[in-house]
């Protein structure tokens, strides 16, 4: 029995031990943030989600190199930027580049089934009202601080991905919402906003896909429940590393079926990406691997007059695009 207890106690420890060292590395990170990145996520044959590199030869799967070179590297996103990795990554890469045998392990872009970038983000960190103009078209004051509410990881879907929409009796007024995403790369506490920018490691093209009945019709309102049901949070195509992108100074559009719904540009923002994090880091540290959407322009559906509400349906299509960043693709099912 004692024998049986010690057991137990060392079981328990390595678990312990074990959890404390991921939590470590989470909270640790990478304090070399990537440069010249654009990468994509992979949904391999036997389901998992790696990495694939952006070069001039076409998408470097970076599973399928390291097995061809035998060398080691992040094998996703979400590994490099908790972990750490950008050198064994940049190896990989220059070297996959110069030998004929990992030539197999480039692929044409268009044939390749998208994987989520993200999978288990510590947080997903979400803006309300953050362009005047949406302020504006919702009839809201224009708020004196960010209002900030969460996603969870359930709701993370990847480019092409097909949304399954809840029956018409749980909800049925879906809305669009083409957002810039944040990708902290540094653990950030109680940074000033001059600093901020130096804690992202990137960003990417994201659609905060909302219940409008939900968020606002149920009793209380529901900001989290209308906005954080299965796949949700579509996400992609790229993560393009924070070096190559000035965020505060990008177009957006939506189109829906092809017709143009939002056009804007992040200087719009009523608190732009660095007093974000600034803000948030105040109240909770932001970790390598968090993501942060920082809202939605004017256009949306529940900014048009009531008459002219046509809300999304299965069938549609709905594409965001963020200069530099990509076209997000999704349809509705």
């Amino acid at each position: 029995m004692k024998a049986g207890l010690a057991a137990a106690a060392f079981a328990a420890t390595k678990v312990s031990a074990q959890a404390a060292g991921e939590a470590s590395s989470r909270s640790s990170g990478s304090e070399e943030l990537p440069r010249k990145l654009t990468v994509l996520s992979i949904r391999q044959e036997d389901g998992r989600e790696t990495m694939g590199v952006k070069t001039a030869a076409g998408v470097l799967d970076v599973a399928a190199a390291t097995k061809l070179l035998g060398l080691s590297a992040p094998l996703t996103l979400e590994a490099l930027l908790v972990n750490g990795g950008n050198g064994e990554l940049s190896t990989l890469v220059d070297t996959a580049l110069k030998a004929p045998n990992a030539n197999a392990a480039f692929f044409d872009e268009s044939k390749i089934k998208f994987g989520r970038l993200f999978t288990k983000p510590g947080k997903i960190v979400c803006l309300g009202l953050n362009y005047r103009e949406h302020v504006e078209e919702t009839g809201q004051k224009l708020p004196p601080l960010p209002i900030l509410f969460n996603k969870y990881n359930n709701s993370l879907a990847p480019h092409m991905a097909s949304v399954r929409l809840p029956p018409r009796d749980v909800c049925y007024k879906f809305d669009y919402e083409t957002e810039l995403v944040v990708v902290i790369g540094r653990r950030a506490s109680n940074v000033r906003a001059e600093d901020a920018l130096s804690y992202v490691a990137g960003y990417a093209v994201g659609n905060d896909f909302t219940s409008r009945d939900l968020q606002l019709e149920v009793p209380g309102g529901q900001w989290m429940v209308g906005k954080t049901l299965d796949d949700f949070a579509p996400i992609g195509p790229y993560f393009v590393s924070a070096d190559q992108i000035d965020p505060n100074n990008l177009d957006l559009e939506t189109r829906v079926n092809g017709e143009i719904r939002q056009s804007s540009n992040t200087t719009k923002l009523i608190f732009n990406p660095q007093k974000i994090i600034a803000y948030a880091s105040r109240l909770f540290a932001l970790e390598p691997g968090d993501i942060i959407f920082t809202g939605t322009p004017s256009g949306v559906i529940v900014g048009y007059p009531k008459e002219k509400q046509v809300w999304l349906k299965a069938g549609d299509k709905i594409e965001s695009t963020i200069q530099g960043l990509g076209t997000l693709s999704f349809t509705l099912a």
